[in-house]
């Protein structure tokens, strides 16, 4: 049977497991006969990638052996972290796609040539969430990032502020910068995705459907009508 690994970069079995029941759900609506999907955590670093270090880290445990291995035997690979990290790596030890969950959203965000702003929870990531739109070649359409405030983990764990946080930067994206569609930047804040892509009527993307769909296409499986 085809299946796709969604590796989680940071160490939290949670998170990989809240990512994997989007991405299944996602599958299941799409697709008459959908992929399996198998989570895979890594087995060192932080429990939600919130700095520099985090990111770094969370490169070289994407391609620790063991999940190589995993990925090796997978039709197709989704890294779960916004910062797509230890992607280029993986990518290259592979013969199956590799889609990252950040590239793909942003994409997906600036898609017509739409202006897109990014909301999130880790201000200290902004510049390397900037650095990875222009790599895209999309920063003329990027009206920037807005951040939650407080720390991220602790946010993390209490989902109504989480998403009431989020629908904040959401709306500064839209009425303050002018953005036509919204990224919620980040694996962790799959759920709060969801719930806010059903609160406004302009598109906001959910990190982990994106994936999956950027994933379908360079796996040559199409979505049903």
């Amino acid at each position: 049977m085809t299946h796709i690994l969604l590796i989680n970069p940071n160490t939290s079995t949670a998170t990989t497991q809240m990512m994997v029941d989007i991405a299944r759900a996602y599958l299941a609506s799409a697709m008459t006969s959908p992929p399996a999907v198998i989570g895979a955590t890594v087995a060192r670093g932080a429990p939600m990638i919130v700095d520099e270090r985090d990111l770094a880290v969370a490169a070289d445990a994407v391609n620790d052996p063991d999940i190589v291995a995993l990925a090796a035997q997978a039709d197709g690979v989704i890294v779960g972290a916004f910062g797509d990290p230890g992607i280029d790596a993986l990518r290259a030890q592979l013969e199956v796609p590799v889609v990252g969950i950040g590239a793909a959203s942003v994409r997906e965000a600036a898609t017509g040539g739409r202006r897109f702003g990014i909301a999130t929870t880790t201000p200290q990531l902004a510049e390397s969430i900037a650095s990875n739109v222009r790599k895209l070649g999309l920063g003329a359409n990027f009206t920037g990032s807005r951040f939650t405030t407080g720390d991220p983990l602790a946010l993390g764990d209490q989902p109504s502020q989480l998403e009431r946080g989020l629908a904040g930067a959401v709306e500064a994206c839209l009425h303050e910068d002018g953005a036509q569609a919204v990224v919620i930047g980040g694996g962790p804040l799959g759920e709060a995705a969801q719930a806010l892509g059903e609160r406004f009527s302009t598109p906001v993307i959910g990190p982990v459907p994106a994936a999956c769909r950027a994933l379908l296409q360079a796996m040559h499986l199409g979505e049903a009508a």
